[in-house]
Protein backbone atom coordinates (compact mmCIF):
# COMPACT_ATOMS: atom_id res chain seq x y z
CA UNK A 1 0.00 0.00 0.00
CA UNK A 2 1.25 3.41 -0.89
CA UNK A 3 2.07 5.98 1.79
CA UNK A 4 0.74 8.85 -0.30
CA UNK A 5 -0.74 11.78 1.52
CA UNK A 6 -4.42 12.37 0.93
CA UNK A 7 -6.66 15.35 1.38
CA UNK A 8 -9.90 14.64 3.23
CA UNK A 9 -13.05 16.70 3.31
CA UNK A 10 -16.82 16.75 3.59
CA UNK A 11 -19.41 17.88 1.06
CA UNK A 12 -22.71 19.14 2.43
CA UNK A 13 -25.53 17.17 0.80
CA UNK A 14 -29.10 18.44 0.95
CA UNK A 15 -31.34 15.38 1.19
CA UNK A 16 -35.09 16.03 1.26
CA UNK A 17 -36.68 13.69 3.74
CA UNK A 18 -33.54 13.02 5.74
CA UNK A 19 -34.73 15.14 8.61
CA UNK A 20 -31.25 16.43 9.38
CA UNK A 21 -28.21 17.93 7.61
CA UNK A 22 -26.22 15.37 5.65
CA UNK A 23 -22.65 15.21 4.45
CA UNK A 24 -20.52 13.05 2.17
CA UNK A 25 -17.00 12.33 3.41
CA UNK A 26 -14.32 12.06 0.72
CA UNK A 27 -10.60 11.56 0.23
CA UNK A 28 -8.49 12.88 -2.66
CA UNK A 29 -5.15 11.42 -3.73
CA UNK A 30 -3.10 13.57 -6.06
CA UNK A 31 -3.63 17.05 -7.44
CA UNK A 32 -6.96 18.68 -8.28
CA UNK A 33 -7.14 20.19 -10.78
CA UNK A 34 -4.44 18.20 -12.57
CA UNK A 35 -2.68 19.72 -15.59
CA UNK A 36 -2.81 16.49 -17.63
CA UNK A 37 -4.62 13.57 -16.04
CA UNK A 38 -8.38 13.29 -15.61
CA UNK A 39 -9.50 12.53 -12.04
CA UNK A 40 -10.94 9.10 -11.31
CA UNK A 41 -13.99 8.98 -9.03
CA UNK A 42 -14.30 5.60 -7.29
CA UNK A 43 -17.64 4.16 -6.19
CA UNK A 44 -17.60 1.48 -3.52
CA UNK A 45 -19.88 -1.52 -3.22
CA UNK A 46 -22.55 -2.68 -0.85
CA UNK A 47 -24.73 -0.75 -1.08
CA UNK A 48 -23.76 0.34 2.38
CA UNK A 49 -20.09 -0.61 2.42
CA UNK A 50 -17.27 1.96 2.62
CA UNK A 51 -14.21 3.07 0.68
CA UNK A 52 -11.46 1.22 2.58
CA UNK A 53 -11.15 -1.87 0.36
CA UNK A 54 -10.73 0.43 -2.67
CA UNK A 55 -8.07 2.60 -1.07
CA UNK A 56 -5.54 0.45 -2.95
CA UNK A 57 -6.52 2.43 -6.06
CA UNK A 58 -4.29 5.19 -4.72
CA UNK A 59 -1.62 3.12 -6.49
CA UNK A 60 -2.87 4.76 -9.68
CA UNK A 61 -1.79 8.07 -8.17
CA UNK A 62 1.56 6.78 -6.96
CA UNK A 63 2.43 4.98 -10.19
CA UNK A 64 0.78 7.12 -12.87
CA UNK A 65 -0.11 10.44 -11.21
CA UNK A 66 -3.85 9.92 -11.68
CA UNK A 67 -5.93 11.93 -9.18
CA UNK A 68 -8.14 9.44 -7.33
CA UNK A 69 -11.25 10.40 -5.38
CA UNK A 70 -12.79 7.96 -2.90
CA UNK A 71 -15.83 8.61 -0.75
CA UNK A 72 -18.16 6.92 1.68
CA UNK A 73 -21.68 6.93 0.29
CA UNK A 74 -24.45 8.34 2.46
CA UNK A 75 -25.46 6.00 5.27
CA UNK A 76 -22.14 4.56 6.38
CA UNK A 77 -18.47 5.10 7.10
CA UNK A 78 -17.55 8.70 7.78
CA UNK A 79 -20.56 10.10 5.94
CA UNK A 80 -23.89 10.78 7.63
CA UNK A 81 -25.58 7.73 9.14
CA UNK A 82 -29.37 7.46 9.06
CA UNK A 83 -30.30 4.34 11.05
CA UNK A 84 -33.75 5.78 11.58
CA UNK A 85 -34.31 5.17 7.84
CA UNK A 86 -33.69 1.42 8.12
CA UNK A 87 -36.20 -0.37 5.91
CA UNK A 88 -37.36 2.82 4.18
CA UNK A 89 -37.25 1.78 0.53
CA UNK A 90 -38.70 5.10 -0.58
CA UNK A 91 -35.71 6.91 0.92
CA UNK A 92 -32.85 4.57 -0.05
CA UNK A 93 -33.08 4.69 -3.84
CA UNK A 94 -30.64 4.53 -6.72
CA UNK A 95 -31.53 8.14 -7.53
CA UNK A 96 -30.41 9.24 -4.05
CA UNK A 97 -26.91 7.96 -4.77
CA UNK A 98 -26.88 9.39 -8.29
CA UNK A 99 -27.75 12.77 -6.74
CA UNK A 100 -24.96 12.33 -4.21
CA UNK A 101 -22.47 11.77 -7.05
CA UNK A 102 -23.53 14.96 -8.82
CA UNK A 103 -23.28 16.84 -5.54
CA UNK A 104 -19.75 15.62 -4.89
CA UNK A 105 -18.60 16.35 -8.45
CA UNK A 106 -19.90 19.89 -8.11
CA UNK A 107 -18.33 20.29 -4.67
CA UNK A 108 -14.93 19.24 -6.05
CA UNK A 109 -15.44 21.41 -9.15
CA UNK A 110 -14.69 18.52 -11.53
CA UNK A 111 -18.10 18.01 -13.13
CA UNK A 112 -16.75 19.09 -16.51
CA UNK A 113 -14.07 16.37 -16.73
CA UNK A 114 -13.81 13.10 -14.78
CA UNK A 115 -13.71 9.32 -15.15
CA UNK A 116 -15.62 6.85 -12.97
CA UNK A 117 -14.74 3.41 -11.61
CA UNK A 118 -17.52 1.55 -9.83
CA UNK A 119 -17.00 -1.77 -8.06
CA UNK A 120 -19.82 -4.26 -7.37
CA UNK A 121 -22.83 -2.12 -6.32
CA UNK A 122 -20.61 0.82 -7.28
CA UNK A 123 -20.60 -0.47 -10.85
CA UNK A 124 -24.38 -0.76 -10.80
CA UNK A 125 -24.53 2.84 -9.61
CA UNK A 126 -21.97 3.90 -12.22
CA UNK A 127 -24.02 2.30 -14.99
CA UNK A 128 -27.18 4.05 -13.79
CA UNK A 129 -25.28 7.33 -13.66
CA UNK A 130 -23.86 6.84 -17.16
CA UNK A 131 -27.20 5.98 -18.76
CA UNK A 132 -28.32 9.50 -17.86
CA UNK A 133 -25.46 10.85 -20.04
CA UNK A 134 -24.08 13.23 -17.42
CA UNK A 135 -21.90 16.10 -18.50
CA UNK A 136 -18.16 15.67 -18.12
CA UNK A 137 -18.04 11.86 -17.93
CA UNK A 138 -15.06 10.62 -19.90
CA UNK A 139 -14.40 6.92 -19.35
CA UNK A 140 -16.24 4.35 -17.29
CA UNK A 141 -14.97 1.23 -15.51
CA UNK A 142 -17.57 -1.27 -14.30
CA UNK A 143 -15.86 -3.83 -12.08
CA UNK A 144 -17.44 -7.02 -10.70
CA UNK A 145 -21.00 -5.81 -11.25
CA UNK A 146 -24.25 -7.26 -12.54
CA UNK A 147 -26.50 -5.72 -15.18
CA UNK A 148 -29.52 -7.19 -13.40
CA UNK A 149 -30.15 -8.67 -9.97
CA UNK A 150 -32.16 -11.51 -11.49
CA UNK A 151 -28.98 -12.63 -13.27
CA UNK A 152 -26.95 -12.07 -10.09
CA UNK A 153 -29.20 -14.39 -8.10
CA UNK A 154 -29.17 -16.95 -10.90
CA UNK A 155 -25.37 -16.97 -10.90
CA UNK A 156 -25.22 -17.12 -7.10
CA UNK A 157 -27.55 -20.10 -7.03
CA UNK A 158 -25.28 -21.96 -9.44
CA UNK A 159 -22.25 -21.16 -7.29
CA UNK A 160 -24.10 -22.33 -4.18
CA UNK A 161 -24.59 -25.74 -5.78
CA UNK A 162 -20.80 -26.14 -5.81
CA UNK A 163 -20.53 -25.70 -2.03
CA UNK A 164 -20.24 -28.75 0.26
CA UNK A 165 -23.68 -30.19 0.92
CA UNK A 166 -23.62 -29.38 4.64
CA UNK A 167 -22.95 -25.72 3.80
CA UNK A 168 -25.82 -25.66 1.33
CA UNK A 169 -28.10 -27.27 3.91
CA UNK A 170 -27.21 -24.65 6.53
CA UNK A 171 -27.90 -21.80 4.12
CA UNK A 172 -31.22 -23.24 3.00
CA UNK A 173 -32.36 -24.05 6.54
CA UNK A 174 -31.77 -20.58 7.94
CA UNK A 175 -33.13 -18.75 4.91
CA UNK A 176 -36.34 -20.77 5.16
CA UNK A 177 -36.57 -20.03 8.89
CA UNK A 178 -35.59 -16.36 8.50
CA UNK A 179 -32.72 -16.87 10.95
CA UNK A 180 -29.98 -15.33 8.83
CA UNK A 181 -28.24 -13.81 11.86
CA UNK A 182 -27.62 -17.28 13.33
CA UNK A 183 -23.88 -18.04 13.74
CA UNK A 184 -24.26 -21.24 11.70
CA UNK A 185 -25.68 -19.25 8.78
CA UNK A 186 -22.95 -16.62 9.04
CA UNK A 187 -20.28 -19.33 9.07
CA UNK A 188 -21.83 -20.91 5.96
CA UNK A 189 -21.95 -17.50 4.28
CA UNK A 190 -18.25 -17.04 4.98
CA UNK A 191 -17.53 -20.32 3.17
CA UNK A 192 -19.16 -18.83 0.08
CA UNK A 193 -17.17 -15.62 0.53
CA UNK A 194 -13.86 -17.52 0.73
CA UNK A 195 -14.55 -18.90 -2.72
CA UNK A 196 -16.30 -16.04 -4.49
CA UNK A 197 -15.74 -12.77 -2.61
CA UNK A 198 -12.00 -12.90 -1.94
CA UNK A 199 -9.69 -15.87 -2.35
CA UNK A 200 -6.84 -14.38 -0.34
CA UNK A 201 -6.22 -16.00 3.04
CA UNK A 202 -6.21 -14.17 5.33
CA UNK A 203 -8.69 -11.70 3.90
CA UNK A 204 -7.06 -8.25 3.47
CA UNK A 205 -7.70 -5.95 6.41
CA UNK A 206 -9.17 -3.28 4.14
CA UNK A 207 -11.91 -5.68 3.05
CA UNK A 208 -12.48 -6.83 6.63
CA UNK A 209 -12.92 -3.18 7.59
CA UNK A 210 -15.50 -2.58 4.87
CA UNK A 211 -17.52 -5.61 5.94
CA UNK A 212 -17.26 -4.49 9.57
CA UNK A 213 -18.85 -1.15 8.72
CA UNK A 214 -21.84 -2.95 7.23
CA UNK A 215 -22.16 -5.09 10.33
CA UNK A 216 -21.94 -2.02 12.55
CA UNK A 217 -24.59 -0.12 10.57
CA UNK A 218 -26.53 -2.42 8.20
CA UNK A 219 -29.16 0.21 7.37
CA UNK A 220 -28.42 0.66 3.66
CA UNK A 221 -27.28 -2.90 2.95
CA UNK A 222 -30.24 -4.60 4.62
CA UNK A 223 -32.76 -2.20 3.07
CA UNK A 224 -31.48 -2.31 -0.49
CA UNK A 225 -29.73 -5.68 -0.68
CA UNK A 226 -30.50 -8.11 2.13
CA UNK A 227 -28.56 -10.27 4.60
CA UNK A 228 -25.65 -11.15 2.29
CA UNK A 229 -24.25 -11.21 -1.25
CA UNK A 230 -26.38 -14.09 -2.52
CA UNK A 231 -29.68 -13.92 -0.62
CA UNK A 232 -31.28 -10.77 -2.00
CA UNK A 233 -34.39 -9.61 -0.17
CA UNK A 234 -34.04 -5.81 -0.43
CA UNK A 235 -35.35 -3.22 -2.83
CA UNK A 236 -32.66 -3.97 -5.43
CA UNK A 237 -33.93 -7.52 -5.94
CA UNK A 238 -35.77 -6.45 -9.13
CA UNK A 239 -33.14 -3.95 -10.32
CA UNK A 240 -32.26 -4.15 -14.01
CA UNK A 241 -30.41 -1.64 -16.21
CA UNK A 242 -30.17 -3.74 -19.39
CA UNK A 243 -32.80 -1.90 -21.42
CA UNK A 244 -31.00 1.43 -20.82
CA UNK A 245 -27.40 0.42 -21.45
CA UNK A 246 -27.52 1.59 -25.06
CA UNK A 247 -27.71 5.14 -23.66
CA UNK A 248 -24.19 4.95 -22.24
CA UNK A 249 -21.97 7.14 -24.40
CA UNK A 250 -18.77 6.75 -22.37
CA UNK A 251 -16.12 4.28 -23.51
CA UNK A 252 -16.41 1.48 -20.96
CA UNK A 253 -14.13 -1.18 -19.48
CA UNK A 254 -15.74 -4.24 -17.89
CA UNK A 255 -13.84 -6.27 -15.29
CA UNK A 256 -14.63 -9.47 -13.46
CA UNK A 257 -12.76 -12.37 -11.87
CA UNK A 258 -12.84 -15.99 -12.93
CA UNK A 259 -14.25 -16.99 -9.53
CA UNK A 260 -16.30 -13.82 -9.10
CA UNK A 261 -19.81 -13.61 -7.68
CA UNK A 262 -20.21 -11.48 -10.81
CA UNK A 263 -20.03 -14.46 -13.15
CA UNK A 264 -19.89 -13.94 -16.90
CA UNK A 265 -23.67 -14.20 -17.33
CA UNK A 266 -24.20 -11.10 -15.16
CA UNK A 267 -21.55 -9.06 -17.01
CA UNK A 268 -22.44 -10.12 -20.54
CA UNK A 269 -25.39 -7.71 -21.01
CA UNK A 270 -23.04 -4.77 -20.44
CA UNK A 271 -20.83 -6.13 -23.21
CA UNK A 272 -23.75 -6.71 -25.55
CA UNK A 273 -25.49 -3.36 -25.13
CA UNK A 274 -22.94 -0.64 -24.29
CA UNK A 275 -21.83 0.79 -27.65
CA UNK A 276 -18.11 1.31 -26.88
CA UNK A 277 -16.95 -1.44 -24.55
CA UNK A 278 -14.18 -3.90 -23.78
CA UNK A 279 -14.05 -6.72 -21.21
CA UNK A 280 -11.10 -8.12 -19.27
CA UNK A 281 -11.27 -11.06 -16.86
CA UNK A 282 -8.78 -11.73 -14.06
CA UNK A 283 -7.92 -15.42 -13.99
CA UNK A 284 -6.83 -15.64 -10.35
CA UNK A 285 -9.48 -13.42 -8.77
CA UNK A 286 -12.92 -13.61 -7.27
CA UNK A 287 -14.85 -10.39 -6.52
CA UNK A 288 -12.00 -8.03 -5.61
CA UNK A 289 -9.26 -8.26 -8.28
CA UNK A 290 -7.87 -4.90 -7.14
CA UNK A 291 -6.76 -6.78 -4.01
CA UNK A 292 -6.22 -10.25 -5.45
CA UNK A 293 -4.21 -9.23 -8.54
CA UNK A 294 -3.24 -5.68 -7.66
CA UNK A 295 -0.35 -5.13 -10.06
CA UNK A 296 -2.22 -6.35 -13.13
CA UNK A 297 -5.36 -4.48 -12.09
CA UNK A 298 -3.50 -1.16 -11.95
CA UNK A 299 -1.84 -1.77 -15.31
CA UNK A 300 -5.14 -2.71 -16.97
CA UNK A 301 -7.02 0.29 -15.59
CA UNK A 302 -4.23 2.72 -16.43
CA UNK A 303 -3.90 1.39 -19.98
CA UNK A 304 -7.63 1.93 -20.44
CA UNK A 305 -7.70 5.41 -18.91
CA UNK A 306 -4.77 6.69 -20.95
CA UNK A 307 -5.79 4.99 -24.22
Amino acid sequence: MSSLKAREGEAAFNVPGAGKPCKTWYKVYGTLPHPHNTPLVVLHGGPGSTHEYLDILSELTRLFDVPVILYDQLGNGRSTHLPEKNGDVDFWTVQLFVDEMHNLLNHLNIHDNYNVLGQSWGGMLASEFATRQPKGLGKLVIADSPASMELWVKAANELRKELPQEIQDALNKHEAADTTTDPEYIAATNEFYKRHLCRLDPMPQSLVDGLAWMEKDPTVYSTMNGPNEFYITGSLRTWNVIDRLHNIQATTLLINGRYDEAQDIVVEPFFQHIPKVRWIQFADSAHVPQLEETERFMQVVWAFLRG
